[in-house]
């Protein structure tokens, strides 16, 4: 949304796995005309070619298509492994075709730091083995950039490691809609309150944490949005230091699992039922960002809250159930 806004054309590539055409008539209604949208996998190299073929005045990608639940890699890593991986490799090999300078803004994540040290991360944080297949596809994917970037003098990058994205956007027309059991915690929040889902799990509380549940770094996507398009501005006029970059984005807060319920409970005056579980394979104890190289680099900072963010998601989750 926030590219057309601001005067890109863009075409959505996307194979509809985890995702509804339904997407496609709610930026129809907030942006008064279609977009482009192509149907299509990925992971097929031949059809990756014809897409560019189709479409040779491509100038750009942001690339999202990846699966991205911890709990899920810990238990598909294969599927994971091909999903998150085959795609960017077939981009990649298109791009090299071209000899002008190729934007390419990677939709990476925390996850890349494993377990931190120290807190708050900031992006000289080294990286440690990942805790889950999906965290290690982000920092092969950041690899296999950072390589091509050196042996592609025109291929430019930014890696954009995403904390905790929650939120939808403020129009009420599009937001995250899951298909099956929710894997991440706001849509499970939400389908909980909606009766949906009969009742939310908290994957531990005896972390060492203020209330013994898991720390994270909750942005909105509309923040997030607004981010890309910056990253993407820069490279276009080629203001980049080097073809790599990599910037974290969050709002520099961590939230415990239980305050995030609890702030939910308060701004939609419900009581939710939940229940304390065993701590889940995979999870972080705490990740929160050090966002000041995206703040003075970038010039972008987070400006929506927490609140405003479940707000938003509570909207969202009513409309579509009409409730």
């Amino acid at each position: 949304m926030e590219l057309i806004q601001q005067g890109f054309e863009v075409i959505i590539a996307d194979d509809l796995s985890n995702s509804s055409l339904s997407v496609l008539e709610g930026i129809k209604k907030i942006i008064g005309r279609p977009v482009t949208f192509v149907e299509i996998d990925l992971k097929d190299k031949n059809r990756v070619a014809k897409l560019f073929k189709l479409h040779p005045d491509i100038s750009g990608v942001i690339h999202f298509a990846a699966s991205k639940a911890v709990g899920e890699s810990i238990l598909r890593p294969l599927e994971y492994y091909e999903n998150n991986i085959v795609p960017l490799l077939n981009l990649l090999q298109e791009i090299k075709k071209k000899i002008v300078n190729f934007p390419f803004i990677f939709s990476s994540s925390c996850t890349v730091y494993g377990q931190a040290d120290q807190l708050p991360i900031d992006e000289l944080t080294p990286t440690k083995k990942a805790e889950s297949p999906y965290g290690n596809t982000k920092q092969i994917g950041e690899e296999i950039l950072y390589d091509e970037s050196i042996a592609n003098k025109c291929l430019r990058v930014v890696s954009l490691r995403y904390f905790n994205p929650i939120g939808a956007h403020p129009s009420n027309e599009i937001g995250e809609l899951p298909f099956g059991k929710p894997q991440n915690l706001v849509p499970f929040i939400t389908q909980t309150a909606a009766g949906i889902q009969k009742k939310l799990s908290v994957f531990g509380d005896d972390y060492p944490t203020t209330d013994g549940t898991c720390i994270r770094d909750y942005i909105h996507v509309v923040d997030l949005a607004k981010a890309h398009i910056i990253g993407l501005k820069r490279m276009t006029v080629k203001d980049q230091n080097k073809n790599f970059e990599v910037y974290n984005l969050g709002t520099g807060r961590g939230n415990t699992v239980l305050e995030v319920i609890k702030t939910f409970e308060k701004i939609s005056s419900l009581s939710l039922n939940y229940e304390i579980s065993t701590r889940r394979k995979g999870d972080i104890i705490k990740a929160y960002a050090d966002t000041t190289k995206a703040n003075k680099v970038l010039g972008w900072k987070a400006e929506l809250s927490l609140e405003e963010a479940l707000i938003s998601a509570w909207r969202w989750e009513k409309k579509i159930r009409k409730l």
